[in-house]
């Protein structure tokens, strides 16, 4: 039998409190502010409507965060704290205790919690208001209360929770500034009521990160675009299976995508741009690099194409010299000039922190002119070329120019080619012994830390593009 902790004073004299609604309500004016958290979370588990109710109205610190009270949405405590916010709304003199100025609905900050439920020290610091209204760019002109709600609309059914606070707002739009920080709309059409309501009801100058994980065809794309562009804020942009339908002219084709990617031009504060978009913008991407204000930290582009133009020109614009994070994944890069390479690398060489050029059919020659302004990236932690055709000969170039690179923490590279037979099955025999060679010439060179040796299905012959349908499979080297 297991002894269990016996129940602290604190918590049982908020049992004892909650035992009678009657006593324990008017007893909130002069309850210690230490003692409001623990006896929320009292009534918010023993579901005491009444007092939680009264203690919104009376909570003592300046933010609420029931989003990480609540992990997953309850309709009925949401109703039951909205009651509490509107009697204080329809107060004309405010209550000497009323501090309340914004209502977190998002899974943001455990730590106000855990730190009254006694699971660590009490501290001054830990109950600071630290995501309070100043994260919105409202702040000095928002209204009596702020509610904070990031949204994840999807296919499903509307959901009540999200339909209450919607509607819930729209009446009381005068005296409640609705801010959404991050936006995730998966499998749904912009014309969705759902999508239209949030957009129509959200400020959208405060949306900070947008993801759009939607088989979107691009006149879809285009219908979003107006509401992009007010997005002001905007650090972090998402496109996922944004398609062309084989019905659109390419006229029609030009005149959207040069519709969407002058919204870019307003995103005075993008910093991150992830591309999962299929063919819709190549030939495109140059264009949304020159749109952009601001230098972007991180650029992640998957399984696109890439024409001549985007090549030739993606990397000549200042947005693209401060990158921190430069991920191209499934990009077919064998014909294409290592110059050119070289010229990306050169470019993001003092800042880039993080390198992944996987799946791009990479070849030796173009590895070899890379190597040298490889090893000028002194600020690399993490560089991955997995699942590239490359040989022992140039794996073994590579490493001995990375001498430098003290800052790397994860390093990931391929199998070489000489570990495959001529079927293009893995000898595991050849490729454990082409993996102890390469470890013996890192270890001469510097203590490395994590190393992946990525293998895969079958190698890269010449022009076949069947590269980018590789399972990737990593065996891990741990030093």
């Amino acid at each position: 039998m297991s002894v269990q902790d016996p129940p602290r004073l604190l918590q049982l004299a908020g049992q004892s409190l909650l035992r009678d609604e009657a006593v324990a309500i008017p007893a909130l004016e002069e309850l210690p502010t230490e003692l409001f958290p623990p006896l929320f979370m009292e009534a918010f588990t023993k579901r005491r409507s009444k007092t939680l109710t009264a203690m919104v109205q009376a909570w003592p610190f300046t933010r609420l965060p029931l989003g990480s009270l609540m992990l997953t949405p309850d309709l009925e405590t949401l109703r039951v704290v909205l009651d509490g916010l509107d009697v204080l709304l329809a107060q004309k003199v405010r209550p000497r205790r009323w501090k309340l100025q914004v209502l977190d609905l998002r899974n943001v900050d455990e730590n106000f919690w855990t730190v009254w439920s006694g699971d660590s020290a009490w501290s001054s610091t830990a109950v600071n208001e630290r995501k309070t209204a100043r994260d919105c760019p409202r702040m000095g002109r928002q209204q009596p209360i702020e509610v904070f709600r990031d949204f994840y609309l999807t296919g499903k059914k509307p959901d009540e929770f999200l339909t209450y606070l919607i509607l819930w707002v729209k009446k009381r739009k005068d005296f409640i500034h609705l801010c959404c920080k991050k936006l995730v709309i998966v499998s749904l059409p912009v014309c969705n009521i759902t999508i239209r309501k949030v957009l129509e009801m959200v400020d959208l100058d405060c949306i900070q990160e947008v993801e759009m994980n939607s088989p979107w065809e691009l006149s879809t794309l285009a219908r979003f675009a107006p509401y992009l562009g007010q997005m002001r804020h905007l650090g972090k942009l998402v496109l996922f299976n944004i398609y062309v339908s084989a019905y659109v002219s390419p006229e029609e084709k030009e005149q959207i995508l040069a519709q969407f990617t002058s919204q870019f031009l307003k995103l005075d504060n993008l910093r991150k741009l992830y591309t999962y978009t299929g063919s819709c913008l190549e030939g495109r991407l140059h264009q949304v690099f020159r749109c952009l204000k601001t230098p972007l930290e991180t650029f992640l582009i998957t399984d696109c194409v890439l024409s001549a133009s985007d090549w030739e020109n993606l990397f000549c614009w200042p947005s693209f010299s401060q990158l921190k994070e430069l991920h191209l994944r499934g990009i077919a890069l064998t014909h294409f000039s290592p110059e050119r390479l070289q010229l990306m690398l050169e470019k993001v060489a003092g800042t880039v922190q993080s390198l992944l050029l996987e799946d791009c059919g990479i070849v030796d020659s173009q590895l070899n002119v890379i190597v040298p302004t490889l090893s000028r990236c002194c600020q690399l932690t993490t560089v991955s070329i997995g699942g590239n055709p490359i040989s022992m000969a140039a794996l073994e170039n590579l490493l001995r120019h990375t001498t430098r690179l003290s800052k790397l923490s994860l390093e990931i590279y391929p199998a070489p080619q000489e570990s495959y037979d001529a079927q293009g099955a893995l000898n595991f025999g050849k490729f454990v012994q082409f993996r102890a060679e390469l470890m013996e010439i890192l270890r001469d060179l510097r203590q490395p830390k994590t190393i992946m040796f990525s293998t895969v299905s079958r190698p890269y012959y010449g022009d076949t593009p069947s590269m980018l349908l590789w399972n990737l499979c990593l065996v891990e080297w741990i030093y």
